[in-house]
């Protein structure tokens, strides 16, 4: 199988849906792939943009059964060894929670060469799907974008998250919505303008909008579960979806704020 070329691998990030969302990029590595690793959370049919190359799925999602990350970082090292371009395809930004960093460095350990294509992720896609700004000025000065899950299983701080005053997105929160919507709304108010996303950029998205205080039940009312992104910060109330699921006058008078 080798063929006495020098192989590569290159990291694309498949955006957080929708195929019309991989970058003209991210099209054009996919179609000069040999082999493409693909993760379980990347639509399935961008496989029509890798027409010659042998797709090998490398599923990894939060309490499920998982590929291990050493065995996939093998699997690269040895199909670029044998002079092929394997394309390691990661839902949303590759860069961002998909243990690129991991893969970057047992790469560059191992002398292969790497390059690295950028995407939507799947924070962005839900502040499109509200029709929110996640840095609008009169709410916020920035987006902080923080993982619920730490390596060694604990939590973020939130409330020191909660007194940036930056709007937070998070990732992979949705096994614990009740005990970190809880301590923000501690940090911040029970008023304050949240939501969570699910499948955010697809076809299937599905999303609820209204007060941190209420958001996980409203979340789970909803049936809303992972893959989904939760957003907090005033800059949340904008969204023309925006439920206050309250008559509470607070709300009203938060979600106009500065």
């Amino acid at each position: 199988m080798a063929t006495g070329k020098q192989g590569k691998v290159t990291l694309v990030s498949a955006g957080p849906g929708d195929p019309d969302l991989l970058t003209l990029k991210a099209a054009k590595v996919l179609a000069s792939a040999d082999v493409v690793l693909l993760d379980d959370l990347v639509n399935p049919e961008i496989v029509a943009f890798a027409p010659r190359a042998r797709v090998i799925r490398v599923g990894k999602r939060g309490g499920c059964r998982s590929t291990p990350q050493a065995f996939i970082e093998r699997l690269m090292q040895r199909y670029a060894r044998r002079g092929l371009h394997v394309v390691r395809v990661k839902g949303g930004d590759a860069l961002l929670f998909g243990r690129a960093g991991e893969e970057l460095a047992a790469l560059r350990r191992a002398d292969v060469t790497v390059d690295i294509v950028n995407g939507v992720s799947s924070a962005f896609a839900a502040a499109a799907g509200l029709g929110v700004s996640l840095t609008h000025r009169d709410h916020c000065q920035g987006v902080i974008f923080v993982t619920a899950h730490l390596r060694d299983h604990s939590e973020p701080d939130w409330a020191a998250l909660a007194a940036t005053g930056m709007t937070l997105a998070i990732y992979m929160g949705m096994s614990r919505i009740d005990s970190l919507c809880a301590t923000l709304a501690r940090a911040l108010a029970d008023a304050t303008p949240a939501a969570v996303v699910q499948w955010a950029g697809s076809a299937n998205e599905r999303r609820v909008t209204g007060r941190l205080g209420t958001l996980a039940a409203r979340a789970r009312a909803a049936g809303l579960g992972s893959p989904a992104i939760i957003l907090v910060g005033n800059a949340m109330g904008e969204a023309a979806s925006f439920d206050m699921d309250s008559n509470d006058a607070g709300s009203e008078a938060l979600r106009r704020s500065a």
